[in-house]
Order: C-alpha cells, then structure tokens, then sequence
C-alpha cells in the first residue's frame, strides 16, 4: 500500500528542485535519504523531511510492516505560485524578478517483485497471432530493386 507527502509552495525554481528529485526518483528509501543528507543543494533539506514524512505516512498506514523494501515510486515537481517584484534598473526603468516556488508530490511503495509471465489464454493467442501477422516483415523487394539498378549502371 503505497504512501503520499507533499511540499506545497516550497520557495525555490521548479527547475532547481527536478535536478533533486530525478537524483532520488526509483531509489530506496534510505540511499534516498543518504544522497539528500550530503547533498550540497540548499533544497535538499525540505526534501530530505519530505521523505522522512513519506516513510511515517507509510508507517501509520501499514503497522508492523518492514520498510527496508521502501522504494520512491513516484516524484513530481510542479510549478506553484510566482512572486513578482521590481528591481531598479537605469533610466528610470525597473525590471520584472519573477520569484518562482513549487509543490512536491511523493509516493512511497515496497518493492514490487516482478513475476514470470503467465501463459496466455487461448484466446488471447489468437489476438497475438493477429498481433504478428499485422508487422510486416522489411520489404525485400526494395533491396532486390536496389541490386538490379546497380547492376545496370
């Protein structure tokens, strides 16, 4: 049973906070939380929390269950509210700074263990040899069209 946290209008760029997330997306948890702890990155550390609260949420959820098989299944980064404000600039002018913030969504799961394959139903095999018979194979008439201008030149 899969677990959810979420940071809402965290003060940093959308795009300073996906250099984090795609660093720590499909890892367990605790290499997750080693990464974030030595990272030098000022968004780490409501990050590194984010997890932490994931793993209690996941915790409450599933009592007595062992979290050492905790994965981050899913991690996203959206934009959130944008400040804007005026900076001086010459001539009278002024520029726009637009400060931007985010909101992280992290769900946490165990491990999913993948399973052989189960053969397929009869009439599912009929739907696969359907499948194969629609891909057609590289045309070989081309390549024999190919040789014979070759030849003739």
């Amino acid at each position: 049973m899969e677990a959810v946290a979420k940071l809402n209008n965290e003060p940093t760029s959308p795009r300073k906070m996906r250099l984090l997330v795609d660093l720590i997306r499909g890892m367990k948890v605790e290499k997750a939380l080693a990464v974030l702890e030595h990272n030098p990155k000022h968004s780490s550390v409501p990050l590194r929390k984010l997890v932490l609260s994931a793993i209690s949420n996941w915790k409450a959820k599933n009592e007595g269950a062992d979290e050492s098989a905790l994965i981050i299944k899913t991690i996203m980064v959206d934009a959130a509210r944008v400040i804007k404000r005026m900076r001086p600039a010459p001539q009278g002018r002024g520029y726009r700074v637009r400060k931007r913030s985010n909101h992280v969504t992290l769900f946490v799961d165990t491990e999913v263990i993948k399973t052989a394959p189960v053969k397929l139903a009869k009439k599912s095999a009929t739907v696969a040899q359907v499948v194969t018979e629609t891909k057609k194979p590289a045309p070989k008439k081309v390549a024999a069209k190919k040789k014979a201008n070759s030849e003739t030149e």
